[in-house]
């Protein structure tokens, strides 16, 4: 993986990578291959935003166990800015807009934190000349899992071929901390807010939906995983184009 990481930033004609480091073990492993296939060459960046304290506390763990380079850049102010600006726009121009205690409201507004961070990562790798990594893993990209143009909008995806044990597996054999491997995996879109969670099933069910098919899971957890897959599709190709006739 180190090799592909190095081959791609070659081909770019690029001089590094720079990775978002969540608390995560995806965004570890990322960010841990990236600095093996760039040792001189990498950067992460801590991007809180009303995040739970622990996720920045894993984040410089893995820094610290790896010696990363690490910037902090803390976007709680731009993105409180950003969603009252709009917000109150929008208000005004809108009737009978939902309360920001709707669940559609509430997602609209978490969906802005990951956009922030990817435009963070990418004014970081422009102005450096580096490549952004993404720590989208199969398992996430096979349902959507992630924000359109935000953390799925990245050069690279490393990950993206394995499912979330191979992701563990792989953090074991690389160092990376306990505490980040075994945490539960969360996209800190809100406090408390866990991926099996908000998904409906477990890592380990959609795993097997993956390599054994549907009839490997219960029945009402493969019509979620193919409801979400069906529902997601846009988000793993480019926008249609028009075609005149």
């Amino acid at each position: 993986m180190a090799g592909w990481l190095r081959q791609q930033v070659h081909a770019a004609g690029s001089r590094g990578i720079v990775v978002g480091l969540s608390g995560g073990v995806d965004s570890a492993v990322v960010a841990r291959v990236s600095q093996l296939a760039m040792p001189a060459g990498v950067m992460t960046v801590i991007m809180p935003s009303h995040s739970d304290p622990r996720d920045a506390q894993d984040a410089r763990l893995v820094a610290d166990a790896f010696k990363l380079p690490v910037m902090t850049v803390d976007l709680s102010a731009p993105y409180d800015a950003l969603i009252d600006s709009v917000q109150e726009t929008l208000g005004s121009a809108v009737r009978g807009l939902a309360s920001l205690d709707d669940p559609a409201t509430r997602l609209a507004m978490a969906n802005v934190k990951p956009r922030l961070r990817m435009s963070t990562l990418y004014f970081v790798a422009n102005r450096l000349n580096y490549l952004v990594a993404g720590t989208g893993n199969r398992s996430e990209i096979a349902i959507g899992y992630y924000t359109k143009y935000g953390d799925g909008g990245v050069d690279l995806l490393p990950l993206g071929s394995l499912v979330k044990s191979e992701v563990r597996a792989l953090a074991r054999d690389l160092g990376v901390p306990a505490p980040v491997i075994d945490k539960a995996p969360s996209a800190g879109l809100w406090l408390g807010q866990t991926d099996e969670g908000e998904m409906g099933f477990t890592y380990a069910e959609l795993e097997d939906y993956l390599r054994k098919g549907p009839v490997s899971v219960a029945p009402a957890v493969a019509m979620k995983i193919e409801r979400l897959a069906h529902a997601s599709e846009h988000k793993r190709h480019l926008p249609p184009v028009f075609q005149p006739s």
